[in-house]
């Protein structure tokens, strides 16, 4: 009988830390097993309610004050297609978002207009308030107040329309001047929904329209004999080109300055004089770093969520909700 209450008690001891156990583990969250977190885990952190900003209303001149949420709303519809997938226009919303985020945050927001936004592309971000409809609304709303982030800051949410089916680091995509941000990085991009002139393309410009560009860069040359891709980036992007075997001078500016829809990218296949011109041959639009819309496109329809989408464009990220 001794023997048999021995035993009873010890079984008795042994379930009860199993109890013990089992309410610290739900109690705290840090003893948890180990598991493998989502690409861009939610952190609900609501600081507040929705900000009002004053936005600079480029069309008019005027400065108005408006809800940031309606705000977002117009800059999803006029940086990306309103019939595209909701859960595209979601990842959108995200980046706008923080993209105005961080501006506000870390420039003030548009201070030559005195107001947190634009809605001249030029100084911001594009806006299209006529075409904000039903996807749209509901994109920013299934987003309400998310904001991606790294060690608790808004983060550089760039984007461009299609990678070309590598995104790029910011020192060759944009010849960003400062460290490279640890969120950014290289990696392979579903693209192949964009269309066949984004895909691949050429792009023709005469050597005047050259030369007059590498005037304005303080690269002066009384002709263009030769030219040729220089230092590629770890994407491939062409960061330097090489005029008349001797003269580097900066692919992404050489870009800007010529004209960054028509020589739509600096993933380059060969770039060659012909004549009286030089021809760009290259695949993707835009500079590569961040966000590929065309590839954010290709994901949804693989079943991808916005979140997922985020956390495979940038590394080690976490989206906030800013507020309700």
């Amino acid at each position: 009988m001794h023997n048999k209450r021995w035993y009873v008690m010890i079984a008795l001891a042994l379930i009860a830390i199993v109890v013990v156990s089992g309410c610290s583990l739900m109690n705290n969250p840090q003893s948890k097993p180990e598991q493998t977190p989502p690409p861009a885990p939610q952190k609900q952190a609501i600081e507040g309610n929705e900000p009002e900003i004053l936005v600079f209303m480029h069309e008019t001149g005027e400065k108005r004050k408006m809800k940031m949420e309606e705000y977002i709303a117009g800059v999803v519809a006029g940086e990306m297609k309103n019939d595209w997938p909701v859960e595209a226009l979601a990842v959108q919303a995200i980046l706008a978002r923080t993209f105005t985020l961080q501006a506000m945050d870390e420039k003030g927001g548009v201070p030559a207009r005195g107001t947190q936004a634009s809605t001249d592309i030029k100084e911001f971000q594009a806006y299209n308030a006529k075409a904000v409809n039903d996807n749209v609304k509901k994109a920013v709303d299934m987003t309400r107040g998310m904001v991606i982030t790294y060690q608790g800051k808004p983060i550089q949410a760039w984007f461009h329309a299609s990678a070309g089916g590598i995104t790029a680091t910011a020192k060759e995509g944009l010849n960003y001047k400062e460290d490279e941000p640890p969120y950014i990085q290289s990696i392979t991009s579903p693209d192949d929904l964009a269309p066949a002139d984004v895909q691949n393309w050429t792009a023709s410009f005469t050597k005047k329209q050259l030369m007059d560009v590498l005037t304005k860069m303080g690269k002066t040359v009384s002709s263009i004999d030769s030219i040729e891709i220089g230092k590629k980036g770890p994407s491939g992007r062409t960061i330097t080109l090489l005029i008349n075997k001797n003269m580097e001078v900066s692919g992404p500016e050489t870009r800007v300055g010529l004209d960054s829809v028509k020589l739509k990218s600096m993933l380059l296949d060969k770039v060659e004089v012909s004549g009286d011109n030089v021809l760009f041959t290259g695949k993707g639009y835009g500079h590569g770093v961040g966000v590929s819309q065309w590839g954010v496109n290709k994901l949804t329809t693989m079943g991808k969520k916005p979140e997922e989408i985020i956390g495979q464009y940038f590394k080690d990220v976490t989206i906030e909700k800013r507020w309700n």
